[in-house]
């Protein structure tokens, strides 16, 4: 009779003895992720509970029309995707566009570009047309294009993250609609902190994030589906080419019949509802004229210590500031140095940008005058070290 097989032995090669998880105080005034609110925190501690359960099921359809608030939509199909603004960027391309579809992506930055790689893995035709990193489209060369390349969709960023750049929109949704296309609009660094509105702008499909404006931790990404597009969906001539991201089987979780598709990450969902609370709290109005006050504070004080914005005031983003690095400067040496030093984080540039500019956000729970007075304070005190010698440069470092 043959010995019974022995066991492999467990290996320890990989096994860690840590203590319990311990992160620094931050203070996140990069392009994001932002502080969450206290509130949003203590939602994500909230025991878990079934995603099919009834008291769950009642959160997503408040979470549903939250969004729509946040938006300024009616859409049906608003939900949020369960994974962080990236996967409803690519919800957004996913289930619009067929192989050979004409799509046209307004590129003024870095993440107009990715929606080019994007629309391309989805084996669009993908022509672009594009501004200078810290410019915007005007009308006549989006009508220009239309005409011209006849695409099934136009996509934009409505406020682009690396060049601290706000699309003007006005007209822009008539003209798709005037030439028969889809416009689909990058709201990621706008959203419950930039006016938005989708439905008076005729904008058919839009995504986001959970980490900026409204306040919560990375890992939700908020989408919206218009009549148009939701048309476009259904006339289809095969499946959708991501299952996880297809919305026409998503919308059976987040419609009326409530479908299991997959597991929901509901502790995330805790954490939105909450944030669109307070954010429906504070008043969307109020919340617009808070971050810019606040942004026109830095602005003001940024130029006051002799340092150049990159974007011209009127297409200036309320969330994200452009500033030029002055000559000489090491720009992720000072960087670090606000990191180390003081707790604080700003952003370095990126694509064209890179190492040409920093990157300060004042989104959602961070947007605040005492933020802004303590970035400007630090600047003022220890910005004049690095554009010295560098002996000087490395003392400060110290």
């Amino acid at each position: 009779m043959p010995l019974p097989p022995v066991p492999p032995t467990v290996s320890s090669t990989h096994r860690l003895a840590l203590d319990p998880i311990a992160t620094p105080e931050r203070l996140l005034l990069g392009p994001g992720p932002s502080n969450a609110h206290p509130t949003v925190l203590q939602a994500l501690a909230r025991m878990p509970i079934g995603h099919l359960d009834p008291l769950y099921i009642e959160l997503m359809g408040e979470v549903q029309e939250l969004l729509r608030y946040a938006w300024q939509t009616d859409n049906r199909l608003t939900i949020p995707m369960s994974g962080t603004g990236s996967a409803a960027m690519e919800a957004t391309l996913a289930n619009t566009i067929e192989p050979g579809d004409k799509v046209l992506v307004a590129v003024m930055g870095y993440f107009g570009q990715r929606l080019v790689d994007m629309a391309g893995r989805y084996r669009a035709d993908v022509v672009t047309i594009e501004r200078p990193w810290g410019e915007a489209f005007d009308l006549a060369e989006l009508e220009a294009a239309l005409i011209t390349h006849r695409p099934a969709i136009l996509a934009m960023v409505h406020a682009e993250t690396s060049t601290g750049v706000c699309q003007p929109m006005d007209g822009i949704g008539a003209l798709c609609r005037q030439h028969d296309c889809l416009l689909l609009l990058d709201t990621v660094t706008s959203l419950g902190a930039v006016p938005l509105h989708i439905d008076a702008w005729q904008v058919d499909l839009a995504y986001s994030c959970s980490q900026k404006g409204l306040s919560c931790p990375p890992g939700l990404g908020p989408f919206t589906m218009g009549p148009r597009a939701e048309a476009k969906l259904a006339s289809r001539s095969g499946k959708v080419p991501n299952w996880y991201l297809d919305v026409s089987l998503l919308k059976q979780y987040w419609g009326s019949d409530r479908v299991y598709h997959h597991t929901a990450p509901v502790n995330m969902n805790f954490g939105m509802r909450e944030a669109l609370r307070l954010l429906a709290e504070e008043g969307l109005e109020a919340a617009w004229a808070r971050h810019r006050s606040n942004a026109e504070r830095l602005w003001a004080g940024l130029e006051r210590l002799g340092l150049e914005l990159h974007v011209s005031e009127p297409l200036r983003l309320p969330t994200l500031t452009t500033v030029r690095i002055p000559e000489g400067v090491d720009g992720k040496a000072f960087s670090r140095h606000l990191l180390d030093g003081f707790g604080i984080e700003v952003g370095g540039g990126l694509g064209d940008l890179a190492g040409k500019v920093w990157r300060i956000g004042l989104m959602g729970y961070n947007s605040t005058p005492e933020n802004v007075d303590r970035l400007l304070a630090i600047f003022a005190s220890e910005l004049p070290a690095f554009q010295a010698s560098p002996a000087a440069v490395a003392a400060a470092i110290a």
